[in-house]
């Protein structure tokens, strides 16, 4: 049985869980409010610029979306990646699961 992985690219996608402080963005947007870049600095040490990378990277691994209000831009969380993530992993786990019934199968024959 092979993996089926997720309609994205399955990789950047835990490249861009990877990181502390885009987990971080990722909780505070996960409420389903949007949010604007000064607003997601606000209480942190980064920067805005600093901020702006990384959403950019949860952009490009589509997990959040943005929007201009104004001259502001607005930021929300898509849940969508995650549950492609979720699949993929409850696939793997079958996977080695099944794997590891045939070898306890083996291993008694």
């Amino acid at each position: 049985m092979l993996i089926e992985t997720p309609g994205r690219d399955t990789a950047s996608l835990f490249a861009a869980l990877g990181d502390r402080t885009r987990l971080s963005l990722l909780t505070k947007l996960s409420d389903g409010q949007t949010r604007s870049i000064a607003g997601l600095s606000a209480g942190t040490d980064l920067t805005r610029q600093a901020i702006t990378k990384h959403l950019r990277v949860l952009e490009e691994a589509g997990l959040v979306i943005s929007s201009k209000v104004g001259r502001e831009s607005q930021f929300a969380f898509r849940p969508e990646p995650i549950d492609d993530i979720r699949a993929y992993l409850d696939s793997v786990s079958q996977q080695w699961g099944d794997a590891l019934s045939r070898l306890r199968a083996f291993v008694k024959t």
